[in-house]
């Protein structure tokens, strides 16, 4: 048994383990933030823009409810929402990713400066020109 924990500790602790972790908990934070600003910043302006058109009430109805039970619906409605939503957020995150992305370009366009030789570089440099004449 103790074996088994210790090669479940190795597991557990090994950094691709962590860092899926911790991408996972940074994900849900932004998964969090991009469907505050969906819901809260562009669907309203949306909502303005197309008159307040909201499709989640859209149903086809299966079967009628009846005094032993509800009605059985097919809630297309909130399924085209949802796709809408979803849109949605695929955009803001493509045009997020498309952002940061042409800040790293700028990043990597600065130059690089190589770095200077030791003392130890410069001898062997040296040596090996005395050597080539």
């Amino acid at each position: 048994m103790k074996a088994f924990l210790e090669e479940f500790k190795g597991f557990a602790m090994r950094g691709n383990v962590v860092d899926l972790a911790i991408a996972v908990v940074i994900g849900g934070a932004f998964g969090t933030i991009v469907t505050s600003v969906v819901s809260d910043i562009i669907m309203p302006v949306i909502g303005v823009l197309t008159g307040g058109v909201d499709f989640s009430h859209l149903a086809w109805t299966m079967k009628e409810a009846t005094l032993s039970g509800p009605a059985v619906t097919l809630g297309y409605g909130k399924f085209i929402n949802a796709i809408i939503n979803f849109i949605i957020v695929a955009f803001a995150i493509f045009v997020a990713m498309k952002q940061m992305n042409r800040f790293l370009k700028k990043e990597a366009e600065k130059p690089v400066e190589a770095p200077k030789p030791t003392k130890d570089q410069e001898l062997l440099m040296e040596i090996r020109d005395l050597l080539k004449k």
